[in-house]
């Protein structure tokens, strides 16, 4: 058998493995989710969500919707969230910045770790979940390490079920793997809401959001959401459409640089 055939029956072999192992996870996690009066459902504690992203540039919408999803966690002593991430890829990506996640989340609640390598970071989401003070661990993965196989999520999502931290992976691009978790997003950024001091800055953010991979208790699979005070506010449900891509220029174009500033004062 050729190579790259017995690599895709390979791949498909776990997909089938993943599916049946995780279906009785899957119908607990979806049957506990509680519609918010926001019309989002809230997933509970101790649930494994991969989050794809279509591009790198992206990565600050999906820290968002994961840091929403986060901040509902928070109680009692759960006071924590962590945002794991490999070094090389911090300095490529950049990190999160304090006073911008105001309006997703306490800052001071935001842990950051920066890990040597994939084995390490790994580890240190592991060591994170058994923690009776982080309320959700967020793992953003720009590269496809081979490490986080199966067996690997596998792992997590056990100790995320007996710990009851929830830990979100962030990823980038069109692959798919197998993979041990509850919950798989697509997610892609949308333009965001009107400022209601401003009409030239942005408002709260908004995400297009489709769930390729679990099952939920309403049984919706597309959502167009809204951050707001009270959690993710859904906006539309109509099914998912990818953004089109930008007409290209025929010739460069000034950019605004501020509310109704001239660009020669």
């Amino acid at each position: 058998m050729p190579a790259p055939d017995r690599q895709l029956r390979l791949t498909a072999l776990r997909d089938i493995i993943a599916d049946i192992e995780r279906k009785p996870a899957l119908a607990e996690a979806g049957a506990r989710a509680i519609l918010s009066e926001t019309g989002f459902p809230q997933l509970p504690g101790g649930t494994v969500q991969d989050i794809f992203l279509d591009e790198t540039r992206d990565a600050g919408a999906g820290l968002g919707f994961a840091l929403m999803q986060a901040r509902a966690l928070l109680a009692g002593k759960r006071s924590a969230v962590l945002h794991l991430h490999l070094a090389p890829e911090g300095q490529a990506l950049g990190l999160p910045y304090g006073p911008g996640l105001e309006g997703l989340i306490d800052p001071t609640r935001l842990v950051l770790v920066q890990a040597r390598n994939a084995a390490d970071l790994l580890w240190a989401a592991e060591e994170a979940l058994s923690c009776q003070a982080v309320a959700a661990v967020i793992a953003d993965m720009a590269a496809r390490p081979k490490l986080l196989d199966f067996t690997a999520t596998r792992r997590l999502s056990l100790r995320a079920g007996e710990s009851g931290a929830s830990l979100f992976f962030l990823h980038y691009g069109s692959w798919r793997q197998a993979s041990a978790a509850q919950m798989r997003w697509r997610l892609t950024p949308e333009r965001s809401a009107a400022q209601p001091y401003d009409d030239q800055a942005p408002g709260a953010p908004r995400w297009r959001l489709r769930l390729e991979r679990g099952t939920l208790a309403n049984h919706r699979t597309d959502w167009l959401l809204q951050a707001t005070e009270k959690g993710l506010a859904t906006l539309s449900t109509e099914p998912f459409e990818p953004n089109p891509a930008p007409a290209a220029l025929s010739h460069a174009l000034p950019a605004p640089l501020g509310h109704r500033l001239s660009q020669t004062a």
